[in-house]
């Protein structure tokens, strides 16, 4: 447990979700955050704020976390939520390939119009529906290597790496050097066993 002493001396990152409708953006910060799954859960309408303080070997940040809506009608607000954010999660279901297209638009339009030093981390989800995948991890893999994202794939239904995207984020994320606008990290699947991150 980090004190509110200890709180307000931990650096904030504004971090953003972005995806389409049902990719799992919502389920994945519950998961995160409280350590739930919700089968039925409603639709995100505009966006979800959540406050969050994760502590790594190395640091300890406090993540303002922005779940956006992934219905096309709230893709104007977008821009709203994005700028002026560190780092950024884009979600896709890697049951659907029409949601990793739309991931690739996303890291796209990021990469033209948000903050320099935004560092990307593209997500996906629902690798617990094994019979019904769509998108490899080689083909998504690939895509992030060449575009030097982070990569990870989770479930939020079972927890899987849910903790690690967000550790991996606050490894990675550049606090004060704006020079630096990418990251160029190969995800080892081995390190997602090995708990390193402690949130309250």
């Amino acid at each position: 447990m980090v004190s509110q002493s200890m709180t307000t001396q931990i650096p904030s990152v504004k971090l953003v979700l972005l995806g389409e409708a049902s990719v799992g953006k919502s389920s994945i910060v519950a998961r995160y955050a409280t350590d739930t799954f919700s089968d039925g859960k409603e639709p995100t309408i505009g966006a979800a704020f959540l406050a969050k303080v994760c502590t790594t070997p190395e640091k300890s940040i406090k993540f303002e976390i922005w779940d956006t809506a992934g219905q096309e009608r709230f893709h104007s607000l977008a821009p709203m939520y994005y700028r002026n954010a560190l780092a950024a999660m884009v979600v896709f279901d890697v049951t659907k390939y029409s949601t990793f297209e739309r991931a690739q638009n996303w890291v796209s339009e990021l990469q033209r119009q948000a903050n320099p030093q935004l560092l990307i981390t593209l997500v996906g989800n629902k690798t617990d529906i094994i019979k019904e995948r769509q998108v490899t991890n080689e083909e998504a893999k690939d895509y992030a290597t060449q575009m030097s994202l982070l990569y990870i794939e989770t479930s939020a239904k079972l927890g899987t790496n849910v903790s690690q995207v967000f550790t991996e984020i606050a490894e990675h994320v550049v606090l004060d050097n704006p020079r630096h606008s990418k990251v160029n990290v190969k995800f080892d699947k081995n390190h997602a066993k090995k708990p390193s991150c402690a949130c309250t």
